[in-house]
């Protein structure tokens, strides 16, 4: 059961016309930026694909320019307030998402590896019994 009030954003397809958008469901109290709604389900919210196009341009102007004045940029450019704090927020927790999942991946790989050479071992040593070098003396 979750706890926390994060909602967990899924991971966008790039296609050729940019990125194939999904719903989500509605965990906290606020309606995410890039998002609606749904006007049938209270627990679901749509996107909108226009704000989260812009949201993914605003992500590569942080390189340059101050949170502040990306946010006042996304905010006229799709005609709904983000603040500064939340623009961060929003930037920051899909940064920490990001790399928790490149860190399962990469032990996802490792144990997989690891498996596979533990399976090997048992595979070639089963049933034979080999004598170690120190005996015991009862």
């Amino acid at each position: 059961m979750r706890t926390t009030k994060d909602w967990k954003l899924p991971v966008p397809e790039e296609t050729e016309d940019g990125f194939d958008w999904q719903p989500v469901v509605r965990v906290g109290r606020t309606v995410p930026f890039g998002y609606e709604q749904d006007p049938e389900d209270k627990d679901i919210l749509l996107p909108i694909v226009e704000e989260l196009n812009l949201l993914e341009k605003a992500k590569k102007y942080l390189k340059q320019y101050s949170y502040r004045d990306v946010s006042n940029w996304l905010s006229e450019q799709s005609g709904r307030y983000i603040s500064h704090v939340g623009l961060m927020k929003r930037v920051k927790l899909e940064q920490k998402r990001k790399r928790e999942a490149s860190n399962q991946r990469y032990l996802a790989q490792r144990y997989k590896e690891a498996l596979e050479k533990a399976e090997k071992i048992e595979a070639s040593a089963f049933g034979t019994r080999t004598e170690s070098s120190c005996t015991t003396k009862t």
